[in-house]
C-alpha cells in the first residue's frame, strides 16, 4: 500500500520540471529509496563500529564480512 507525501516547490521549479520532462515523482521515489538504504547502512556501521569499542580491535576483514552480510540480505 502506498501514502501521499505533499512537497512545496517553488512554482519555477515545478514548470521547469515539466519543461524538461522530468518524472519528478519517480525521482523523489528513487531518492527516498536511495536515502534510506543509506541511512539503514550508516547505522549499522555505527553499530558495528560500537560493538568494535566494546570488544576490542577486530580484524577489518570481519567488519568488511558484516558489511556485505547485510548488504547482501536485502
Amino acid at each position: 500500500m502506498s501514502v501521499v507525501i505533499g512537497v512545496r516547490v517553488p512554482r519555477r521549479l515545478k514548470e521547469e520540471l515539466e519543461r524538461l520532462g522530468i518524472d519528478y515523482a519517480s525521482e523523489i521515489r528513487a531518492f527516498l529509496e536511495r536515502r534510506v538504504r543509506e541511512e539503514k547502512m550508516r547505522r549499522v556501521l555505527e553499530e558495528i563500529r560500537r560493538i568494535r569499542e566494546r570488544i576490542g580491535w577486530i580484524g577489518e576483514d570481519l567488519a568488511a564480512s558484516f558489511v556485505r552480510e547485510e548488504r547482501d540480505g536485502r
